[in-house]
């Protein structure tokens, strides 16, 4: 629901309006599947909707996994492949963000754990257009790992027009959903789950980071973290007291950072999961 009234057309309303209104009334709704060994992919489409800044198109990247399977987070933990993405050859696109639904711990088989997805996953796109009267042809081309007792590197090129007519809205918005939210410290995401305080101590061979984070009683909690850049290799948080109380604490290392890089002052990106609620925190080290 835009709850517009015509006497007060925002620029941006009507940029929307256009993407969803004066674009050909039939669109396809998603690309075919592209199989590849255990995996496959396909593009989804959805409707036109306004961010803060611009007019975007809702759209959505599908990967579905043998059963067994694995493919990774943005950041994968200790060991396996972050996927990237190419929009190069698109048309009538200024730019796309990529979202990344809520991860889950696993071993690595290895005796280390990676950081992903298994099953199906739909990873969303929020599409900006060049021209909002115009159709967008999203080309992608995706690198990305699938892992079961091996790993098998993977790339699929996918195709698909959007027009903000696309009917998988309500797949990419479950999957929206699934995004954690961007919250401030000490802010809860819902349902009480929230990080409180994080801390950098003495520690040797490294440094240590100690997060407090709050979550409902008795609820699971997972908690991730990233580095300022791709560079910094930072381990999983692990708990270190009491896991099922209001509060809990997690611990890890300051290792793995690139050579030259100092933890005092560098902004990391902690993310916490517990069930169906996830936040994602910025924090200034101390």
């Amino acid at each position: 629901m835009l709850g517009i009234f015509p006497a007060k057309l925002t620029v941006m309303t009507a940029a929307v309006l256009g993407l969803a209104g004066i674009l050909p009334a039939r669109a396809q709704d998603a690309s075919a599947w592209q199989k590849e060994a255990h995996a496959a992919t396909r593009l989804l489409a959805g409707t036109a909707v306004k961010t803060a800044n611009a007019a975007a198109l809702r759209a959505g990247v599908e990967i579905r996994l043998d059963s067994g399977w694995k493919t990774y987070w943005r950041y994968p933990g200790d060991t396996g492949v972050p996927p990237s993405f190419d929009f190069a050859g698109s048309d009538n696109v200024k730019s796309v963000q990529v979202e990344f639904p809520a991860p889950e711990r696993f071993s690595d088989g290895a005796g280390g754990h990676s950081i992903g997805y298994m099953g199906d996953v739909i990873l969303p796109l929020r599409v900006i257009p060049s021209d909002v009267t115009r159709p967008v042809a999203l080309h992608v081309k995706i690198n990305y790992a699938v892992c079961g007792t091996l790993c098998v590197p993977t790339q699929a090129s996918l195709d698909l027009t959007l027009t903000g007519q696309g009917a998988d809205e309500a797949a990419l918005a479950k999957a929206e959903q699934q995004v954690p939210k961007r919250v401030a410290l000490g802010a809860s995401g819902g349902n009480a789950l929230a990080i409180l305080s994080v801390h950098r101590e003495p520690g040797v061979p490294h440094e240590r980071v100690d997060v407090e984070v709050a979550a409902p009683a008795g609820a699971p909690v997972e908690l991730f973290a990233e580095g300022p850049t791709a560079e910094w290799a930072l381990p999983l948080p692990e708990p270190a007291g009491p896991d099922s109380g209001p509060t809990r604490r997690f611990t890890f290392d300051l290792d793995g950072l690139p050579p030259g890089a100092q933890a005092k002052g560098a902004t990391l990106t902690l993310t916490a999961v517990s069930g169906a609620n996830a936040i994602e925190v910025p924090d200034h080290l101390d």
